[in-house]
């Protein structure tokens, strides 16, 4: 989708224009640049290559000799490093980031200074840019915290309980904050349990496939009857390159009495996005065992600081306004999650 009219009538046109993605080295940025390369964008992407998710140098290796990517190593915290990065760039899709819960429980003033202080560095450079004509941000469903009920809207309360969520939860009043007071048209987009090829070794896929094919059990938090809303890499990268077709708005009729979390009197938009059909976490490993070709005994712990109980995405919105439609089952997501790493980490 290069394209297309939107409710506005407005329209960000994709082939030939300049993107940015910072984390772009990473598990989403680099799936989301092979997309915006074969749409015809010229594409920067802009990494620090932490040390956190090793191997992304892997990642980008196929695009090297693509003469419409560039490859900057640099931090969103290093201001001259993000100034070169964004200069002409049309469109930003901000996905650097602190990931982990657990590893930002373990380290909350990275997760704050990264994610929160991060993005507001990359604001800053959207505002200094000034050619930008729409920013995408990568939050997550962290920030609901405790569920008052599974499925998940806009607009359901915001309570996180790990200083990762509270972290995202930030950056995405920073982007509102922000463009009250500047006007850039942002869109935000909730993710809600991402997984597939490339992903981080520190994802629940990732380290019960590690377990599985080394012969050793998985590590379950839980009783293993929580749900999650699993949803394939490729159908949230979908997701994130529609969202630029439609310049947001704002809402003529959004009361700060009676506030619409999602949008704004500025030119903001708020989704959730993830696959909308959550699967019981043993049903998930169940799976994953298949696709290896392995079967392995569980280990059940208890539940960890942070983890919260069932949650899925109410994708409505996204769905209304930009046909938002993830079509991948966890049978087949994880098929090609299986062969990745088993081919990634010659188990064959």
């Amino acid at each position: 989708m290069t394209s297309g009219a939107n409710r506005s009538g407005q329209r960000l046109e994709l082939h030939g224009a300049r993107a940015l993605v910072t984390g772009g080295a990473g598990f989403i940025g680099s799936t989301l640049v092979d997309s915006l390369l074969r749409l015809g964008c010229t594409v920067v992407a802009l990494d620090n290559f932490d040390p956190f998710y090793p191997g992304k140098e892997g990642n980008v290796r196929h695009n090297l000799s693509n003469p419409k990517f560039v490859l900057l190593r640099g931090s969103i915290l290093d201001a001259e490093k993000l100034g070169a990065a964004m200069k002409g760039a049309d469109v930003v899709f901000h996905l650097a980031g602190q990931a982990g819960v657990r590893y930002c429980i373990e380290n909350p003033l990275k997760a704050e200074e990264v994610n929160a202080k991060g993005t507001l560095d990359v604001l800053q450079a959207v505002r200094r840019a000034k050619t930008v004509k729409k920013m995408v941000y990568a939050s997550s469903s962290s920030i609901f915290g405790n569920p008052v009920k599974p499925m998940l809207s806009e607009s359901h309360p915001q309570n996180p309980t790990s200083p990762y969520g509270v972290s995202k939860l930030a950056g995405e009043k920073y982007c509102l904050a922000y463009h009250q007071t500047y006007g850039t048209p942002v869109t935000c987009l909730r993710y809600f349990s991402v997984y597939g090829p490339r992903g981080r070794p520190d994802q629940v896929v990732y380290s019960f496939a590690k377990r599985v094919m080394n012969g050793q059990p998985p590590l379950i938090y839980g009783d293993g009857k929580a749900s999650r809303d699993f949803t394939f890499v490729s159908d949230i990268v979908e997701g994130i390159v529609r969202v630029v077709d439609r310049v947001p708005q704002p809402n003529p009729t959004w009361n700060s009495n009676q506030p619409d979390p999602a949008t704004s009197s500025a030119p903001y938009r708020l989704y959730n996005i993830g696959n909308s059909h959550p699967v019981e976490l043993l049903r998930y490993i169940e799976v994953l065992e298949e696709c290896l070709g392995r079967k392995a005994t569980k280990t059940l712990l208890p539940l960890q600081p942070g983890d919260v109980p069932d949650t899925y995405a109410d994708v409505d919105e996204l769905i209304a306004d930009v046909g938002y439609r993830p079509d991948t089952p966890v049978e087949v997501g994880v098929r090609r999650f299986a062969d990745w790493f088993v081919d990634f980490y010659g188990y064959r």
